[in-house]
């Protein structure tokens, strides 16, 4: 304690000293033994610092949804042009290697790696399944009930699948044969249809993402 103050670390009374350093706190520095760890090892005694975090999530979770969205404009524009299918499809494929790359632009001492890629480019699958079904759904309901184009979509798909019944070997009651024109059934094709393409996204984005990691590997940070 400073002795200006006129506090003094012995007792006025008897004079018996009235701080306590235990040894084992004292550091290399000031003369105490070195800490030694759970493995053997000599120890300073203080906790090391955090790992840091190997994804920044905020920023890769905002490419990766700034990507999807770009995409699902152009599968939904894709729809009404044909000659912006080729481009909607490259987009979509390389979808993951376009987010890793705003993702190194934006966090330049980021850590990229193998894995990183593809848990960033899985994040990038979901937010495409997203967009694009949100989109789908949004034209067909806007098609369905307010433009009323949706009824050569409905009898087209009606008799494909009566045509795949008729080719089919196996006999089909009559009972199926109505519940295959029926609306619950549409909507049943349409949901797994959908499943399947949000499955075969996350494959392709979380490749893509691994693939475009490979190339952007970096040992460590940049400092």
């Amino acid at each position: 304690m400073p002795v200006g103050k006129g506090e003094s670390p012995f007792c006025p009374h008897c004079g018996t000293p009235q701080l306590f350093l235990a040894l084992e706190n004292q550091s290399v520095e000031t003369g105490g033994e070195p800490a030694v760890g759970p493995d053997g090892t000599a120890s300073t005694g203080t906790l090391p610092p955090p790992r840091p975090q190997q994804v920044e999530w905020k920023t890769a979770i905002r490419c990766a949804a700034l990507v999807a969205g770009i995409g699902s404009v152009l599968s939904l524009a894709a729809m009404r042009v044909d000659v912006l299918s080729p481009v909607s499809l490259l987009w979509i494929m390389s979808a993951s290697m376009i987010t890793m790359a705003l993702y190194q632009k934006r966090q330049p001492a980021a850590w990229i790696d193998v894995q990183v890629g593809a848990r960033i480019g899985l994040v990038v699958g979901v937010c495409l399944a997203l967009g694009l079904g949100a989109a789908v759904a949004c034209a067909g309901l806007v098609a369905r009930f307010g433009l009323h184009t949706m009824g050569n979509f409905d009898s087209q798909m009606a008799a494909q699948m009566q045509e795949a019944i008729h080719r089919s070997s196996t006999p089909v009651p009559p009972e199926m044969l109505g519940f295959v024109g029926s609306p619950e059934f549409r909507a049943g094709m349409m949901l797994g249809l959908f499943a399947f393409v949000s499955a075969c996204l996350l494959v392709l984005s979380a490749v893509g993402g691994a693939f475009a990691g490979l190339l952007r590997t970096r040992r460590g940070p940049v400092v």
